[in-house]
């Protein structure tokens, strides 16, 4: 059984070597080319891959009290944080609402 005898890389280039001997110029070029823009591919994702893999370091802060803060402190807190998200909403929404007014005037 010819068909089912072992099959090696040496045995598979030279046979890749008699097939491309017996073709034109053009398809030996365009399979050379086909292959090598395969193998760019391929070694770009390889490369990607291990670039920036790692997350940032993320710091996180933490408030520590002197003692155990009363409940007013805690809705004191709590109030100006609050003001300080709507604030914030609200400025987002000014920065959006210039946005918008600049797109209409552009036609847009």
């Amino acid at each position: 059984m010819r068909f089912l005898t072992p099959f090696t890389p040496k045995r598979a280039i030279r046979e890749f070597i008699s097939f491309a001997k017996r073709r034109e110029r053009e398809h030996v070029i365009g399979a050379i080319l086909s292959v090598l823009v395969t193998s760019v591919i391929v070694v770009i994702f390889l490369v990607d891959s291990q670039v920036n893999t790692a997350p940032p370091p993320q710091v996180i802060y933490a408030e520590v009290y002197a003692g155990e803060p009363t409940d007013e402190e805690i809705v004191e807190r709590q109030e100006r944080e609050q003001r300080e998200i709507e604030e914030r909403a609200r400025e987002r929404q000014r920065q959006f609402q210039e946005l918008d007014d600049a797109l209409e005037r552009a036609g847009l």
